[in-house]
């Protein structure tokens, strides 16, 4: 299976968004839930989930806010912008476009 450091360009950045598009949520919730989704096919490592967060965030596509977990501790969390639902939009229809053309191919 494919481990994180094989995902596609763009990848990871579709399924931030996606997870967003679910509601706010601080980084490592991201990654639990993107792990969850996946049954453990993607594990998102810190060193890979940060640096796409704040290059989202940079884009404004995301917007952080420092807020305060349940257990008290400081967390940064994100949520989904207007221009990232817009975005989360196009790179959906695109990727749906690539998964039927491998298909395609694939079956043929």
């Amino acid at each position: 299976m494919a481990r994180s450091s094989e995902l596609l360009r763009g990848t990871l950045d579709l399924m931030l968004l996606k997870t967003l598009d679910l509601g706010p949520r601080h980084g490592i919730s991201i990654a639990d839930r993107i792990r969850q989704t996946t049954d453990g096919r993607f594990d998102v490592s810190p060193g890979s989930l940060f640096p796409a967060l704040h290059r989202l965030e940079q884009n404004g596509d995301i917007r952080g806010e420092w807020t305060q977990s349940a257990e008290g501790r400081r967390v940064k969390s994100y949520t989904l912008t207007a221009q990232g639902r817009r975005l989360l939009r196009a790179e959906a229809r695109e990727w749906r476009l690539i998964a039927l053309a491998m298909a395609q191919v694939l079956e043929s």
